[in-house]
Protein backbone atom coordinates (compact mmCIF):
# COMPACT_ATOMS: atom_id res chain seq x y z
CA UNK A 1 0.00 0.00 0.00
CA UNK A 2 1.28 3.80 -0.62
CA UNK A 3 -1.14 5.28 1.63
CA UNK A 4 0.28 6.66 4.28
CA UNK A 5 -2.77 6.01 7.37
CA UNK A 6 -0.45 5.24 10.58
CA UNK A 7 2.38 7.12 12.80
CA UNK A 8 4.40 3.94 12.58
CA UNK A 9 4.35 3.98 8.79
CA UNK A 10 4.96 7.50 9.31
CA UNK A 11 7.96 7.50 11.07
CA UNK A 12 9.29 4.42 9.31
CA UNK A 13 9.53 6.59 6.04
CA UNK A 14 11.06 9.90 8.15
CA UNK A 15 12.74 8.97 11.25
CA UNK A 16 12.51 10.39 14.31
CA UNK A 17 13.05 14.58 14.74
CA UNK A 18 16.29 15.86 14.70
CA UNK A 19 17.34 16.93 17.99
CA UNK A 20 17.07 20.63 17.36
CA UNK A 21 13.74 20.41 15.98
CA UNK A 22 12.60 19.49 18.76
CA UNK A 23 14.40 21.61 21.57
CA UNK A 24 13.73 24.68 19.64
CA UNK A 25 10.16 24.40 20.28
CA UNK A 26 9.81 26.78 23.44
CA UNK A 27 6.37 27.19 25.51
CA UNK A 28 6.48 30.98 26.16
CA UNK A 29 7.82 33.62 23.96
CA UNK A 30 11.52 34.48 24.01
CA UNK A 31 13.04 38.13 23.02
CA UNK A 32 13.72 36.94 19.48
CA UNK A 33 10.22 35.68 18.57
CA UNK A 34 8.90 38.90 19.94
CA UNK A 35 11.54 40.98 17.87
CA UNK A 36 10.66 38.70 14.94
CA UNK A 37 6.66 39.64 16.22
CA UNK A 38 7.55 43.44 16.43
CA UNK A 39 8.90 43.52 12.63
CA UNK A 40 5.84 41.31 10.60
CA UNK A 41 3.61 43.20 8.53
CA UNK A 42 2.03 39.81 7.46
CA UNK A 43 0.47 36.81 9.10
CA UNK A 44 -1.74 33.60 8.32
CA UNK A 45 -3.46 32.03 11.16
CA UNK A 46 -5.08 28.62 10.73
CA UNK A 47 -8.22 27.45 12.81
CA UNK A 48 -10.62 24.74 12.20
CA UNK A 49 -14.04 23.87 13.32
CA UNK A 50 -15.70 21.25 15.73
CA UNK A 51 -15.59 18.65 12.60
CA UNK A 52 -12.03 19.23 11.76
CA UNK A 53 -12.96 21.75 8.37
CA UNK A 54 -9.89 23.70 8.14
CA UNK A 55 -9.05 27.30 7.44
CA UNK A 56 -6.17 29.39 6.77
CA UNK A 57 -6.43 33.37 6.48
CA UNK A 58 -4.12 36.26 5.89
CA UNK A 59 -3.99 39.15 7.99
CA UNK A 60 -1.53 42.50 7.39
CA UNK A 61 -0.98 45.80 8.49
CA UNK A 62 2.19 47.94 9.94
CA UNK A 63 4.69 46.12 11.24
CA UNK A 64 3.91 44.71 14.65
CA UNK A 65 0.50 45.06 14.38
CA UNK A 66 -0.02 41.57 16.44
CA UNK A 67 0.53 43.34 20.02
CA UNK A 68 2.34 41.43 22.28
CA UNK A 69 1.57 41.42 26.09
CA UNK A 70 3.60 39.34 27.74
CA UNK A 71 5.59 36.11 27.30
CA UNK A 72 2.03 33.51 26.53
CA UNK A 73 0.02 36.55 25.08
CA UNK A 74 -0.36 37.92 21.66
CA UNK A 75 -3.11 39.80 20.34
CA UNK A 76 -3.92 40.39 17.12
CA UNK A 77 -6.70 42.44 15.57
CA UNK A 78 -9.99 41.75 13.20
CA UNK A 79 -11.00 44.64 10.86
CA UNK A 80 -13.58 45.19 8.83
CA UNK A 81 -13.97 42.65 5.87
CA UNK A 82 -16.90 40.65 3.74
CA UNK A 83 -18.22 39.39 7.07
CA UNK A 84 -17.75 35.66 6.58
CA UNK A 85 -15.84 35.66 9.89
CA UNK A 86 -13.98 31.88 9.06
CA UNK A 87 -11.83 32.11 11.45
CA UNK A 88 -13.61 33.89 14.27
CA UNK A 89 -16.14 31.09 14.04
CA UNK A 90 -14.02 28.57 14.12
CA UNK A 91 -12.44 29.81 17.38
CA UNK A 92 -15.85 29.92 18.95
CA UNK A 93 -16.31 26.09 17.84
CA UNK A 94 -12.88 25.28 18.56
CA UNK A 95 -10.11 27.60 20.09
CA UNK A 96 -7.10 25.54 18.44
CA UNK A 97 -4.94 28.20 16.29
CA UNK A 98 -1.71 28.01 14.81
CA UNK A 99 0.01 30.98 13.30
CA UNK A 100 3.04 31.79 10.98
CA UNK A 101 4.76 35.36 10.72
CA UNK A 102 6.30 36.87 7.73
CA UNK A 103 9.24 39.45 7.78
CA UNK A 104 10.11 40.80 4.21
CA UNK A 105 13.13 39.90 2.77
CA UNK A 106 14.16 37.33 6.12
CA UNK A 107 13.95 33.85 4.95
CA UNK A 108 13.44 32.57 8.14
CA UNK A 109 9.49 32.33 9.53
CA UNK A 110 8.12 32.18 12.79
CA UNK A 111 5.27 29.43 14.51
CA UNK A 112 3.03 30.20 16.50
CA UNK A 113 0.26 27.66 18.37
CA UNK A 114 -1.65 28.28 20.94
CA UNK A 115 -5.41 29.22 22.26
CA UNK A 116 -7.48 31.74 21.30
CA UNK A 117 -10.63 33.93 21.95
CA UNK A 118 -12.59 36.78 20.49
CA UNK A 119 -12.86 40.19 23.14
CA UNK A 120 -14.18 42.83 22.65
CA UNK A 121 -12.45 44.22 26.10
CA UNK A 122 -11.45 48.01 25.54
CA UNK A 123 -8.36 47.57 27.16
CA UNK A 124 -7.48 44.79 24.14
CA UNK A 125 -8.80 46.94 21.22
CA UNK A 126 -7.08 50.05 22.96
CA UNK A 127 -3.53 48.31 22.22
CA UNK A 128 -4.30 49.20 18.63
CA UNK A 129 -4.54 53.01 19.07
CA UNK A 130 -1.72 53.58 16.70
CA UNK A 131 -4.27 52.76 13.66
CA UNK A 132 -6.63 55.23 12.69
CA UNK A 133 -9.34 52.47 13.12
CA UNK A 134 -9.78 50.73 16.09
CA UNK A 135 -10.77 46.84 15.44
CA UNK A 136 -14.02 45.35 15.71
CA UNK A 137 -12.21 42.73 17.77
CA UNK A 138 -9.92 41.88 19.27
CA UNK A 139 -8.27 38.07 19.08
CA UNK A 140 -6.47 37.01 22.02
CA UNK A 141 -3.76 34.42 21.65
CA UNK A 142 -2.54 32.27 24.37
CA UNK A 143 0.86 30.82 23.37
CA UNK A 144 1.72 26.91 23.59
CA UNK A 145 4.68 26.96 21.44
CA UNK A 146 6.44 28.94 19.72
CA UNK A 147 9.78 28.08 16.93
CA UNK A 148 11.53 29.45 14.40
CA UNK A 149 11.76 27.72 11.41
CA UNK A 150 14.30 27.78 9.11
CA UNK A 151 14.56 29.51 5.73
CA UNK A 152 14.56 26.08 3.04
CA UNK A 153 10.90 27.12 1.95
CA UNK A 154 11.33 30.78 1.25
CA UNK A 155 14.78 29.99 -0.57
CA UNK A 156 13.64 27.73 -2.19
CA UNK A 157 10.44 29.71 -3.85
CA UNK A 158 12.68 32.96 -3.82
CA UNK A 159 9.92 34.45 -2.70
CA UNK A 160 11.46 38.00 -1.75
CA UNK A 161 13.87 37.46 -4.90
CA UNK A 162 12.68 40.36 -7.06
CA UNK A 163 13.05 38.63 -10.23
CA UNK A 164 10.46 35.89 -9.36
CA UNK A 165 8.04 38.89 -9.13
CA UNK A 166 5.41 38.44 -12.03
CA UNK A 167 3.56 41.08 -13.60
CA UNK A 168 -0.31 41.60 -11.92
CA UNK A 169 -1.72 41.47 -15.20
CA UNK A 170 -0.96 37.89 -15.94
CA UNK A 171 -3.89 37.01 -13.69
CA UNK A 172 -7.36 38.34 -14.40
CA UNK A 173 -8.57 40.86 -11.78
CA UNK A 174 -10.27 39.49 -8.67
CA UNK A 175 -13.44 40.72 -10.14
CA UNK A 176 -13.03 39.21 -13.51
CA UNK A 177 -11.95 35.96 -11.63
CA UNK A 178 -14.45 35.45 -8.91
CA UNK A 179 -17.16 36.64 -11.79
CA UNK A 180 -16.08 33.70 -13.97
CA UNK A 181 -16.15 31.28 -10.86
CA UNK A 182 -19.68 32.32 -9.99
CA UNK A 183 -21.33 33.39 -12.92
CA UNK A 184 -22.59 36.68 -11.46
CA UNK A 185 -23.33 39.75 -13.41
CA UNK A 186 -20.95 41.43 -11.28
CA UNK A 187 -19.22 44.71 -13.23
CA UNK A 188 -15.37 44.11 -14.12
CA UNK A 189 -12.79 46.63 -13.11
CA UNK A 190 -9.64 47.26 -14.19
CA UNK A 191 -6.88 46.21 -11.65
CA UNK A 192 -6.06 50.26 -11.37
CA UNK A 193 -9.50 50.19 -10.10
CA UNK A 194 -9.70 47.39 -8.03
CA UNK A 195 -6.39 48.60 -6.16
CA UNK A 196 -8.16 52.12 -5.59
CA UNK A 197 -11.80 50.25 -4.24
CA UNK A 198 -9.81 48.73 -1.17
CA UNK A 199 -7.22 51.44 -0.60
CA UNK A 200 -9.88 53.34 -0.01
CA UNK A 201 -11.85 50.57 1.72
CA UNK A 202 -8.64 50.40 3.97
CA UNK A 203 -8.71 54.32 4.99
CA UNK A 204 -12.40 54.63 5.58
CA UNK A 205 -12.72 51.40 7.60
CA UNK A 206 -9.64 50.51 8.82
Amino acid sequence: MTKIDTQEKLRAIYGEPLGLAVSKCLPALDPHCKHFISLAPFAVISSSDTNGNADVSPRGDGPGFIKVVDDKTLVMPDRPGNNRVDTLSNIVDNPKVGMLFFVPGVNETLRINGVAEISTDPALLGLFTDTPRAPITAIKITVEEAFLHCAKALMRSKLWDPETRIERKTLPTLGKMIKDQTASDIPESTQEEVDKYFAQSIAERG
